[in-house]
């Protein structure tokens, strides 16, 4: 079953991202297909986080454009948006609040009426404190809830960002199991992870092949 409304094709054309004066990586073409997975690798400093900043329009390229399903990105930003998830490395988490009205909240700012909440906390483990405040919980804890609202408002694109960080190897498995489900359902994955994570026909995209030279820092 498909629990997506549309499937997407997400393609980068000749992409170039500048942080400050500095051409990060320029000439850059990348591609998620429905089912798909994209490995993003290279060094510290090779825009493995930037890059997945740009493809979640949090960062405008210096060059090049994005299409979804062949039409042009920043046509319609508010539709693209609504068609991905965004885990960077910061949770997000509000200490106050529990898991279950976290989970609530996200799925709101999503424009998901009906998030599946309980399947969320299962699927990641944390039934047992979904009633907490946000403050008790550990690191791997608040690691989970937040890879939860992926569960708890579907979209097809996640672009994770480092998502095995403080987990541990129920907390990888269970994530894991959620890249398949998803990917099984149609939709498509793009990530940069120092930790090991099975992802069976992945593409691997390296960074630093499209390292800018440090004579074109002020050129695209």
């Amino acid at each position: 079953m498909n629990p997506f409304s549309e499937t997407a094709e997400l393609v980068g054309e000749k992409l170039a991202c500048r942080r400050g004066e500095r051409l990060v990586f320029r000439g850059l073409d990348c591609r998620l297909l429905p089912g798909g997975a994209l490995v993003l690798t290279g060094p510290n400093g090779s825009g493995k986080s930037s890059l997945l900043r740009l493809l979640a329009t949090l960062l405008a390229p210096a060059a090049g454009c994005l299409l979804l399903n062949g039409m042009a990105v920043m046509d319609d930003p508010a539709h693209y948006r609504a068609m991905l998830h965004y885990v960077g490395h910061l949770e997000g988490v509000k200490p106050a609040l529990s898991p279950y009205d976290m989970l609530g909240f996200w799925a709101a700012l999503h424009g998901e009426r009906r998030p599946a909440i309980d399947a969320a906390l299962a699927a990641f483990g944390i039934e047992r404190v979904a009633d907490w405040p946000c403050r008790w919980l550990s690191a791997g804890q608040r690691r989970r809830l937040a890879l939860a609202r992926l569960i708890a408002a579907p979209a097809p694109i996640w672009l994770l960002d480092e998502p095995g960080a403080a987990l541990d190897r129920d907390g990888a498995g269970r994530l894991e199991s959620a890249i398949a489900e998803h990917r099984a359902a149609g939709g498509s994955i793009a990530v940069a992870t120092h930790e090991p994570i099975a992802l069976p026909g992945a593409t691997i995209l390296a960074l630093d092949a499209f390292a800018a030279p440090p004579e074109d820092a002020l050129a695209v």
